[in-house]
């Protein structure tokens, strides 16, 4: 299934009772080709008002951050979360909405074939890393699977509540940018050209 059909049928997904009080379906955004992906949980009340991802308060501090070391969804990136439509009250999602819906993010990790992938938060972590990934002690490390390196750094919304962790997540920033240059130096190859 490439990109189109995809979509589509992600647009049209009625396999967990999320779809009951959605607004939209939030599929991802970003550069197709990217050799970096974000992964986050789920969609807020902004990203399901508009149908994409990180486009609230915490969207706008992540390209903040991601500024920060030359990366822009527009050029070298793609986001996506692990549910398409938002838990009511921007709850967490439960495992069996995470469940009917991951094969969609899987689908779409093996379009973007990333050699990177960054998880935003705890859920996302746990979901893609490991069940029991703590993101306290376990941010900013690299983990390796299938051949794709993942890591994981706090969620921008747990950085607007709690801003005294935004040292340590710049310091991930920087490992995350190290590590891209390593794996895929083509993500910044554009911008040194000028």
């Amino acid at each position: 299934m490439g990109w189109e059909e995809l979509r589509s049928e992600c647009m049209k997904c009625r396999r967990c009772a999320l779809a009951e009080t959605r607004t939209n379906v939030v599929f991802g955004d970003g550069v197709k080709t990217a050799k970096v992906m974000f992964v986050g949980e789920g969609p807020g009340e902004n990203e399901d008002l508009t149908g994409l991802p990180f486009v609230g308060r915490g969207g706008q501090l992540l390209t903040d951050m991601l500024s920060l070391i030359d990366l822009d969804r527009s050029k070298n990136f793609y986001i996506a979360n692990i549910v398409k439509c938002r838990p009511p009250q921007n709850r967490d999602p439960s495992h069996s909405e995470e469940e009917a819906c991951i094969g969609w993010l899987r689908r779409q990790i093996e379009l973007v074939s990333p050699k990177i992938i960054i998880c935003l938060g705890r859920i996302a972590a746990s979901v893609l890393i490991d069940t029991d990934f703590k993101i306290t002690r376990e941010h900013g490390k690299f983990y390796e699977k299938d051949g794709i390196v993942y890591t994981a750094i706090y969620h921008p919304a747990a950085l607007l509540r709690d801003p005294r962790r935004r040292p340590e997540t710049f310091e991930d920033l920087k490992a995350i940018q190290a590590e891209i240059k390593r794996l895929c130096p083509e993500t910044y190859e554009e911008k040194s050209r000028f």
